[in-house]
């Protein structure tokens, strides 16, 4: 996960006067002020360099939505409304926390290291370094394995999402074709060196999900409830553990916290900012799955994909666009971070020639492509990530990361960061952060990982590997009363 923005002068200037002054972290420098305002006045840095609060909300709010608004509708015919909305708000909060949680270890390890006149000049931090140096080698490997896994995936998951979505457009060629084509295009992101910028691209993802959100509520609401709809949800304990993760999926999204808070002028305000984004993105999940679930009910269940029941028209044809624009920046954003861990690792970081990087940079794309194509089914793939990659890397590793840090009197007493004002105990928190795990282990990788497993199983089954058209033409009834519901096909 590695360099998010550009390592700007201004930045660099504000670094360094940090390791000069050696101020605790906090407090607004004026430095800061003058340097923000300086660089509000060209064009350039309007469009290229982000900083301020403001694209930190817009890289969080943009990255968190993406194709995952599509696959909701059906997590909510799997759990049933009440379960859905409830689920969302409890995992939005719980996310939100840990989200909080990784802000509070970054602050702890960027103090610890300016103490000892680390200078963070031309070096982005990532949350395996502060694992590492908040607890050592064995934490920090464990942090690499799961943070790059839930990236390949959640770039192979941009993959199938693009061949779905663009089959409802155009449907001469089969979705296995569309995934070479898309593969082949995102390939083409090897040759973008870092992210320079992301103002613009965060700002415009943002715009694309909210237009969709909208889009699919009320063309839903138009279209009004289908005949003889039925919503029986939640019917089957593995269809409801499914749903649940694929939500505890939508609001896990922050395996890029730590880079998007490396980016900001002012670290410490990034605490709420994770919160805002949620509480923005649920004005967009909650009212679109809901009106979706209304219109369509149980027919959801075998349509993972909300596009493939919506009547086609000129705005869905524009929000699948859109959201294949999203997703081409999604694939972007979750690719470059193991790009760069790639390069590392060969020795290639410091190559100034790019087609050079470029070329050491594709084998990174061939295993993602190779897996799109394995997998194709898009919707189990987003819970089964989710049950076993994001309820590691985003919930059980932040939170006991922050019970070890501060298991000693001493370090407690010498945080960064004390504990928030609405929970101002240890104590509190300690418990929180044990319920999380606890809660996390069990519901989310436990029965989560059962049921997204063998729904997974399922789709092999009932599809077989490399299937050529993932849910295209309605099924044979066979086949339909072999398998029970989750198993989405499209019409």
């Amino acid at each position: 996960m590695e360099t998010m923005l550009p390592q700007k002068q201004a930045e660099e200037a504000i670094v360094a006067s940090l390791n000069e002054t050696e101020s605790e972290v906090g407090g607004v420098r004026e430095e800061e002020k003058e340097l923000q305002d300086h660089s509000m006045f060209s064009l350039k840095s309007i469009l290229w360099h982000g900083g301020s609060v403001w694209d930190a909300w817009f890289s969080c709010a943009s990255n968190q939505v993406a194709q995952v608004l599509l696959t909701l509708p059906c997590s909510f015919s799997q759990l049933g409304m009440v379960s859905g909305i409830l689920l969302q708000i409890f995992y939005g909060i719980m996310g939100s926390w840990t989200a909080y949680i990784i802000s509070v270890l970054y602050m702890e390890y960027r103090a610890r290291k300016e103490k000892e006149n680390v200078s963070f000049k031309n070096h982005v931090i990532q949350w395996f370094e502060v694992l590492d140096g908040l607890l050592g080698p064995y934490w920090k490997a464990v942090g690499l394995a799961f943070n790059c896994t839930f990236l390949l995936f959640g770039s192979v998951i941009q993959l199938i999402a693009c061949a779905s979505n663009i089959y409802y457009i155009n449907d001469h060629l089969d979705k296995r074709t569309w995934t070479y084509i898309f593969g082949a295009c995102c390939a083409t992101s090897v040759f973008i060196p870092s992210f320079h910028n992301y103002r613009i691209w965060s700002f415009l993802g943002l715009g694309m999900t909210t237009y969709t959100a909208w889009y699919m509520a009320i063309a839903a609401l138009i279209h009004g409830q289908a005949e003889n709809v039925t919503h029986t949800g939640p019917k089957k304990l593995v269809l409801y553990f499914t749903g649940a993760t694929n939500i505890l999926y939508t609001f896990g999204g922050h395996a890029v916290t730590v880079e998007i808070m490396h980016a900001m002028w002012k670290p410490q305000k990034f605490k709420y900012i994770y919160l805002l984004a949620t509480l923005y993105v649920f004005t967009l999940t909650i009212p679109s799955a809901a009106a979706v679930y209304w219109a369509f009910g149980d027919e959801l269940l075998n349509h993972s994909n909300a596009f493939s029941l919506l009547p086609k028209n000129g705005f869905r044809d524009s929000a699948v666009i859109l959201m294949l624009i999203h997703q081409f920046i999604t694939f972007g954003f979750a690719c470059t971070p193991l790009y760069f861990v790639w390069e590392k690792v060969i020795g290639m970081h410091d190559t100034k020639s790019i087609c050079l990087r470029a070329l050491a940079r594709l084998p990174v794309v061939i295993p993602i492509w190779f897996f799109a194509i394995i997998f194709p089914f898009f919707g189990p793939i987003n819970s089964a990530v989710g049950a076993l990659l994001v309820s590691f890397t985003v919930y059980i590793i932040p939170a006991s990361a922050h019970m070890l840090t501060y298991r000693k009197a001493s370090a407690r007493q010498n945080a960064a960061e004390k504990p928030p004002f609405f929970m101002p105990s240890w104590t509190a928190m300690y418990l929180f952060n044990a319920f999380i795990v606890v809660w996390v282990l069990v519901v989310g990788f436990g029965f989560g990982g059962w049921a997204s497993m063998s729904n997974f199983i399922r789709q092999i089954d009932t599809f077989g590997l490399f299937a050529k058209c993932y849910q295209c033409k309605s099924p044979t009834p066979p086949a339909m009363a072999a398998a029970p519901p989750p198993h989405h096909h499209q019409h």
